[in-house]
């Protein structure tokens, strides 16, 4: 399996980037989040999935393994396939998505391109438990419960997944970590307060 991708960006378009890893072009399908970030001649790294069907081969990129865990979950529900989870990731980052789901925020959800009402609520009644605790209660900036806020990408979670544990497990492991702290911190005390 390819874990990760790292190479110069050469092509990129609304859906993919083709990454350049010593001479051999890779085009990996991405969120439209990661797309727009992408820019021609950088050198990036992105996490990996592979998709072998009958009739085709794909690889999916995602620029935090955060993004690539809720993929892969996101796979797990029936009448959701690869295409339609980046079209889930393609609303937000991977932290607001995750608090869409958590919060059962349907109407959020089914604006993804090919995601219909039933679809969301499936993918919130089959995952709900499985991303964790949403990262914010109550209201924020006027946002109800369960509306998307933006935040930034937690490497303290990143680690802590890097580590092995679950989207789900590093979420509830940093709640009441303090976010100021340096990540090394952070992940220190998520451990302590594991065992």
């Amino acid at each position: 399996m390819i874990a990760y991708i790292r190479g110069q960006i050469i092509e990129k378009t609304t859906g993919s980037v083709v990454v350049d890893v010593q001479g051999v072009g890779y085009e990996i399908l991405v969120s439209s989040k990661d797309a727009e970030a992408a820019r021609i001649d950088d050198t990036q790294k992105f996490y990996t999935y592979h998709s072998v069907r009958e009739n085709a081969e794909e690889l999916y990129g995602f620029s935090t393994l955060s993004a690539k865990r809720l993929f892969e979950l996101l796979i797990t529900v029936q009448g959701i396939g690869p295409k339609a989870a980046l079209a889930i990731l393609s609303l937000d980052d991977a932290e607001n998505v995750r608090n869409a789901i958590a919060t059962a925020n349907i109407s959020f959800i089914s604006k993804a391109s090919g995601v219909g009402k039933k679809t969301a609520e499936r993918v919130t009644v089959d995952l709900r438990d499985k991303v964790g605790l949403p990262s914010h209660i109550g209201t924020v900036d006027n946002n109800p419960i369960g509306a998307p806020v933006a935040s930034t990408h937690d490497d303290a979670a990143e680690a802590l997944m890097a580590l092995g544990y679950s989207l789900a497990d590093a979420t509830l492991f940093l709640q009441d970590v303090p976010t100021d702290l340096p990540t090394g911190e952070r992940v220190k005390r998520a451990l302590q307060k594991r065992s």
